[in-house]
């Protein structure tokens, strides 16, 4: 889920200035969570590692297309099978598992985990899924055991998706400081289990957690002029898997052939799919 980044800080940010934002049940634990975005990252220990420039799949909907000779597929964590993941394994494929590591979605197999303190405001275009409170304890566990599922099925890492409630108008009155802590506590919980980890757009944060992630998978970065926000991943060495959205680029063979240039140039790995990521189209620049 995209929104532009700097529109959405600001006026967020003056709202809450101003008038106050609603709070969950974890206000107690602001300072805490605050302190915590100074943890250093997990560095030891096996678990994937791609280079700048590597190829991808990206389908979470559908009948899956396991045809495409790419490095990596990401796939929805709760609806792709075991003998799926190890399948495009023997294929000598990477895995990449996706959940929303911000928002509760009601359809998933643990959504009775959840208590209704900790869920905010619905997603803005997404029927049946709300902010989560990531100073939580609870949230902070489910996702633990969602990481542990992904270890369990064979994934080779994860990307955790929502984790800039912050910029947006989750219930809550999150931080920066409190998403940075979250998506760190994320990050290490994901190696401490040999899971790689995406980070899932947070601009803003790029800088301070480049050290902590694998990989960045950002939407829509061309659509907002945001493209330059990712070069630390491709300077480190680390790949921006990169998806566009925008109809012009499918039927326009000169404007699709410029973006690529363009995103070629930057290193990325760049693709451009339909929004509900089912396979219907794709394009890639690599």
């Amino acid at each position: 889920m995209k929104q532009a980044l700097t529109t959405i800080v600001g006026v967020f940010t003056l709202a809450c200035t101003l008038t106050g934002c609603g709070a969950g049940g974890q206000d107690a634990d602001s300072q805490a969570t605050a302190d915590d975005a100074a943890v250093l990252p997990v560095t030891l220990g096996e678990w994937y590692r791609p280079v700048a420039g590597t190829s991808w799949q990206w389908q979470l909907q559908g009948t899956l297309n396991s045809g495409y000779a790419v490095a990596i597929y990401d796939v929805d964590l709760f609806d792709s099978s075991t003998a799926t993941i190890a399948n495009l394994q023997a294929s000598d494929v990477r895995v990449i598992c996706y959940f929303s590591a911000g928002s509760y979605e009601e359809w998933r197999d643990d959504a009775d985990q959840f208590v209704e303190a900790d869920l905010g405001n619905q997603l803005d275009g997404w029927e049946g899924e709300r902010w989560l409170d990531i100073r939580s304890d609870d949230v902070r566990a489910i996702m633990e055991a969602r990481l542990d599922l992904a270890s369990s099925k064979g994934c080779d890492g994860v990307e955790p998706d929502n984790v800039d409630g912050y910029t947006n108008n989750p219930g809550f009155a999150l931080t920066s400081s409190q998403q940075l802590a979250y998506n760190r506590f994320l990050a290490n919980a994901a190696h401490e289990r040999g899971l790689a980890i995406g980070l899932k757009n947070d601009l803003a944060h790029v800088d301070d957690l480049i050290d902590y992630f694998d990989f960045a998978v950002n939407e829509e970065c061309f659509e907002y002029d945001e493209c330059d926000l990712l070069t630390p991943f491709i300077n480190a060495d680390k790949p921006v898997l990169h998806a566009e959205y925008d109809a012009t680029l499918t039927s326009d063979n000169t404007a699709r052939q410029s973006f690529c240039t363009q995103m070629n140039a930057l290193g990325f790995s760049s693709l451009i799919l339909p929004l509900d990521l089912d396979n219907s189209f794709r394009y890639s620049c690599l």
